[in-house]
C-alpha cells in the first residue's frame, strides 16, 4: 500500500477546506451548484451507490449527457473507492453492449435520451445487477429504478480510504480498426494531469471557466471539464448537447469563459460561422487535440476572435495530453513541446533512440499518468507498454527549436516511388485551400501495387471540388511526388464513436480506384 489519496475527495472536499465551498463548481442548463453544494450532492450519489451494493473496485458504467449526473456519477464512484467507467454516447446498443460485458460492470447508469442504448446493452449482460436512469420512469431491467430513487439518501459521511495507486478510472480507446480496450487509471494519475499540464502548460486557476467541444467520456473532454477546474477551485461550463458554434459563443459571453476547448473539427466551423469577436472576449486561451490543427486554423482563429489556440497531443492512454504548445510560443502546424514532467523519445525501427532533429521516428513517452495497461488484453500490453515507456504509434520528428510535428499514425505513412509521404504534411496543405473544410489523405495502392496518395475531401458549405484544381494548389506547395493523384468530394467523414477519422474505411472505399 502506498499513501492514502482519493481523487474524488482532491477535487471537491479539498476545495471547501480551501474556502472555495461557496464559488461556483459547475454551471449547466438548469442553473449552478456551489463547490459545497456539489460534493453534498457527490456524497448523496456515493451512499445511493453504496446502498445497491457497489463494492471497492467494482465498475460502474456511464452513458450519460454532459451534465450535473454525470459528473457527480463519476466523482461519487471514485469516492466509495469503486471505477467509475464513462463511456461514449454516440454507440448503438451492441457496441455499448460490448464494454458492458468486457468491463464486467455490476451497475449501469444511463440518461433517459440513451434508453434504448442502455436497455439494449444490458438484456445479456451477466454481471450487471443494477441499470439507474434519469428521468420518471424506472427502466425494465435488472435493478431498475430511476436517478432519484438512486440519490434518495442521506449524504455519505466520508470517502471510502483508497489509495493513490487504487484504481479510479478506466477509459475505453476508440477501437479506429479493432475492439475497443479499456485502459486503466489510478487515482494518482488525475492528481499528476492536474499538477503537469493543468497548471504548468494551462497555468489554470480558481478566477478561470472552462468550456469543452469534447465531452466527458473523452480522457481529453474529462480533463478540460472537470479535473483541472475542480483541482483549483475554477469553474466549468457543461453542455449536454453536440458543440454549436453560435450556442458555445452564447455561453462563452454568458459566462466569461476563459479557457475554451475543442478539435480541428469545431476550430474549423468556428471559423466558417464568423461570429462577433466581442463574444470571446474573455477567452484567453483555446486548446486542441485530438488530430493535428492545421496552420490555417491556428492563424484564422487568432485573427478571427483574438486568442492562441494551444495544440496538443494526448492519449486515453496518458490521460491527457503530453505534448503541447504553450502560450506565447506557438509553432503553428506543431505539437509543441513536452509537458513538465514527461519525458518524450523518438526512436528508429531498431529501437534506437534518434538524438538530432529532423529525422523521423516512432513516438515514445514516459510519466506517472500512463495507465497500468488495457484491461484483459496481455498481448497488446507487451507491445505498447515497455517498462515506464509507451509506444503510442505515432510518427513523430523534432525540429531545431524543440518542438514536435505529428507526421501521422505509423501505418498511415506513405511511400510514394520510393520516398516517405508524410499524410499529414499533405493534408496541411489542403487546409490551406480556401474551398475545403476537411481533408484527409490516405494511401492506394495502384495496379503494380503501389502507394498512390488519395485525398477525401469535404467541401465549405455550399461549395463544390474541382478535383484538378485542388491537386494544381497542392502541387503549387509542395514537392510533386506528395499531390493527390485523385481527389474525390465527400459529405462527411467516417469516424468513430469519439470523433477520429477511420482511415481504413477509406482505404476501403477507395480499393481500385488508382490504376
Amino acid at each position: 500500500m502506498t499513501d492514502p489519496f482519493n481523487a474524488a475527495v482532491y477535487l471537491t472536499e479539498r476545495r471547501i477546506a480551501a474556502g472555495d465551498g461557496a464559488r461556483v463548481a459547475v454551471h449547466h442548463p438548469g442553473g449552478s451548484l456551489t463547490y459545497a453544494e456539489l460534493t453534498d450532492e457527490v456524497r448523496r450519489v456515493a451512499a445511493g451507490l453504496l446502498a445497491i451494493g457497489v463494492r471497492p473496485e467494482e465498475r460502474v458504467l456511464m452513458c450519460m449527457v454532459d451534465d450535473v449526473e454525470l459528473v457527480t456519477a463519476v466523482l461519487a464512484t471514485m469516492y466509495v473507492g469503486a471505477v467509475a467507467v464513462p463511456s461514449s454516447t454516440m454507440l448503438t446498443g451492441p457496441e455499448l453492449g460490448k464494454l458492458v460485458v468486457d468491463s464486467r460492470a455490476r451497475v449501469v447508469l444511463g440518461s433517459a435520451e440513451f434508453a434504448a442504448s442502455v436497455l439494449g446493452a444490458t438484456a445479456d449482460a451477466p454481471d450487471v445487477r443494477h441499470v439507474v436512469l434519469t428521468g420518471d420512469t424506472a427502466p425494465d431491467a435488472p435493478g431498475g429504478m430511476t436517478w432519484a430513487q438512486l440519490c434518495d439518501t442521506e449524504p455519505l459521511a466520508a470517502a471510502y480510504p483508497t489509495w493513490d495507486e487504487s484504481p479510479a478510472l478506466w477509459l475505453y480507446t476508440s477501437g479506429t480498426t479493432g475492439t475497443p480496450k479499456g485502459a486503466m487509471h489510478r487515482h494518482t494519475d488525475i492528481r499528476f494531469v492536474c499538477e503537469t499540464y493543468g497548471t504548468q502548460v494551462l497555468g489554470v486557476t480558481r478566477d478561470d471557466v472552462c468550456l469543452s467541444g469534447a465531452k466527458l467520456f473523452f480522457a481529453y473532454g474529462i480533463g478540460n471539464s472537470l479535473f483541472f477546474p475542480f483541482s483549483v477551485g475554477a469553474a466549468s461550463v457543461l453542455v449536454p448537447t453536440r458543440p454549436n458554434p453560435a450556442h458555445f459563443a452564447d455561453l462563452a459571453e454568458r459566462h466569461g469563459v476563459t479557457l475554451f476547448f475543442g478539435g480541428p473539427s469545431f476550430w474549423g466551423p468556428l471559423m466558417a460561422a464568423d461570429l462577433p469577436k466581442e463574444r470571446f472576449s474573455t477567452v484567453r486561451n483555446g486548446v486542441s487535440a485530438g488530430e493535428a490543427l492545421p496552420a490555417r486554423m491556428f492563424h484564422g482563429v487568432r485573427d478571427q476572435y483574438g486568442f492562441e489556440i494551444l495544440d496538443g497531443i494526448g492519449s486515453t492512454e496518458a490521460l491527457h495530453i503530453f505534448i503541447s504548445n504553450v502560450p506565447g510560443k506557438v509553432v503553428p502546424g506543431s505539437s509543441g513541446y513536452p509537458v513538465p514532467g514527461y519525458r518524450v523519445e523518438l526512436r528508429r525501427p531498431d529501437g534506437s533512440v534518434i538524438d538530432g532533429v529532423d529525422e523521423p521516428g516512432m513516438l515514445y513517452i514516459a510519466g506517472e499518468s500512463i495507465c497500468t495497461g488495457y484491461w484483459c488484453r496481455t498481448d497488446v500490453n507487451r507491445a505498447v507498454f515497455q517498462g515506464e515507456w509507451m509506444r503510442t504509434g505515432d510518427q513523430y520528428v523534432r525540429a531545431a527549436d524543440g518542438s514536435y510535428s505529428c507526421l501521422g499514425r505509423a501505418d498511415d505513412v506513405l511511400k510514394v516511388g520510393g520516398i516517405w509521404v508524410s499524410p499529414a504534411e499533405v493534408e496541411a496543405r489542403l487546409m490551406e485551400h480556401p474551398g475545403l473544410a476537411e481533408a484527409v489523405v490516405i494511401g492506394v495502392p495502384d495496379a503494380d501495387g503501389l502507394d498512390k496518395p488519395v485525398a477525401y475531401v469535404v467541401p465549405r458549405a455550399g461549395t463544390h471540388v474541382d478535383p484538378d484544381e485542388v491537386i494544381a494548389f497542392c502541387r503549387a506547395g509542395l514537392a510533386s511526388f506528395k499531390r493527390p493523384r485523385l481527389v474525390v468530394e465527400v459529405s462527411e467523414l467516417p469516424r468513430t464513436a469519439t470523433g477520429k477519422i477511420q482511415r481504413f474505411r477509406l482505404r476501403e472505399l477507395a480499393a481500385g480506384t488508382i490504376v
